[in-house]
């Protein structure tokens, strides 16, 4: 894609950053609603404890989080020769009928099962998608093309998610889910008209793409993913009542705090996509510590009005500067299945997104106050930092045996 002129190339990056909003959109708008869902969906419920209601609608945020699982690695085997343009759009497609499904479906259950089928092309977007954002900026931007794609949810979290948020609590969250399909039916449009086509891999099938799962380390690096970033959601998923039942503040401050959340992570993604680039391995580490310490301060820093949107800003900012890391991470060590690796990786953060708002819904549910999902947070943070080192030892050890093995090194050893 060298002979793209600079006007082409950032208008296609646009385009595919605008599906990465939509997805932002559809996925975290649910967590400023939540009590506002859980109250029409759960009215028995909630009318006898808002607190058990709003825990059991966090199961609308795992469903979606399990339809990413589950949509991320069949599509990307089933659609190993497909064109990425191709595939692209038309997961956009599925997007905007699952989006309106979820606004349309009238009970709890049926709500969930929407849920599920519009989270289905999550992962395959951002690993088609990013693949494609890479190679219109060229060699050595992995990291970057997939930050600017995931750029596009971090900037939904800005503004949209806290606009979207707030039309869902004046005129109902169905009107919001209706805004957000036409929000994927326009960046279908767009993507349609703006990103080039890349012709698709020659050696691309679903038997190659699958192979990346006999690799130990795709295994390993998936569940550091799973377990490591799941306190992020753990935390976010319940960021309204924290807001309106630890700080004191208003419901019309919910949005406000999903804009210091948003900024954080906009901040956290591009540093990261930078920073993983020039070195992945230490990027990954230290920002596993920073995630881990920052949750820690987020469980004493929602107790106030203020420092609040500090704590919220500082969970955004390190838990989305190790999105871009694990992503290339995860392709690193599964070469010759590249799409696998990056569908893997969505689905892996889904994991996460599922078990941080079960466990999370699960110690609010106890009666341990909506601030103990911080530190089940720090207990998952803990256990990611451990397997990412475990990782890169294992790594290490093999690349030494392998250099101990070639035949110049034996030869060295005997002189």
């Amino acid at each position: 894609m060298d002979d793209l002129t600079a006007v082409r190339r950032y208008t296609a990056l646009a385009a595919l950053s605008l599906g990465g909003f939509g997805i932002g959109l559809t996925e975290f708008v649910a967590m400023g609603l939540l009590p506002d869902i859980s109250r029409d969906l759960l009215p028995r419920l909630y009318a006898e404890s808002p607190a058990r209601a709003v825990a059991h609608g966090g199961w609308m945020i795992t469903a979606y989080a399990l339809g990413v699982v589950v949509g991320a690695p069949t599509i990307a085997a089933l659609t190993a020769r497909l064109p990425r343009k191709t595939l692209v759009v038309g997961l956009l497609g599925l997007f905007t009928f699952g989006t309106v499904a979820s606004a349309l479906a009238p009970g709890f259950g049926l709500v969930l099962l929407a849920r599920f089928v519009a989270a289905l092309p999550h992962g395959a977007y951002f690993g088609a998608a990013g693949l494609l954002a890479a190679a219109i900026l060229g060699p050595g931007s992995q990291a970057k093309g997939f930050a600017a794609v995931l750029g596009g949810l971090t900037a939904a979290n800005v503004f949209g998610v806290p606009l979207v948020t707030r039309l869902g609590q004046a005129a109902g969250w169905r009107q919001a889910y209706l805004a957000i399909a036409a929000m994927f039916a326009l960046t279908l449009v767009f993507v349609a008209l703006t990103v080039p086509r890349q012709p698709a891999d020659p050696a691309g099938s679903p038997r190659a793409e699958l192979r990346a799962f006999r690799k130990p380390q795709v295994w390993l690096v998936a569940v550091t993913a799973a377990l490591g970033f799941g306190g992020f959601f753990a935390i976010d998923s319940y960021i309204a009542p924290v807001t309106t039942h630890v700080a004191g503040l208003g419901e019309s401050s919910v949005p406000w705090v999903l804009v210091a959340v948003g900024l954080g992570m906009t901040v956290g993604n591009a540093l990261g996509g930078w920073a993983s680039d020039r070195n992945l391995r230490r990027s990954l580490l230290s920002g596993f510590v920073v995630f881990i310490v920052s949750m820690a301060a987020f469980a004493v820093l929602a107790h106030n009005r203020y420092t609040l949107f500090a704590g919220a800003f500082l969970i955004g900012a390190a838990g989305l500067f190790l999105g871009p890391a694990m992503q290339s991470r995860l392709i690193g060590v599964a070469p010759g299945a590249q799409l696998m690796g990056a569908a893997v990786n969505q689905s892996a953060m889904n994991i996460a997104n599922s078990l941080g708002a079960a466990l999370g819904g699960l110690v609010i549910a106890a009666g341990w106050g909506y601030t103990a999902p911080s530190w089940v947070g720090v207990g998952l943070g803990g256990l990611g930092l451990g397997l990412a080192a475990v990782s890169f030892g294992l790594e290490a050890r093999s690349s030494r045996r392998a250099s101990a093995g070639r035949p110049e090194a034996r030869l060295q050893r005997v002189r």
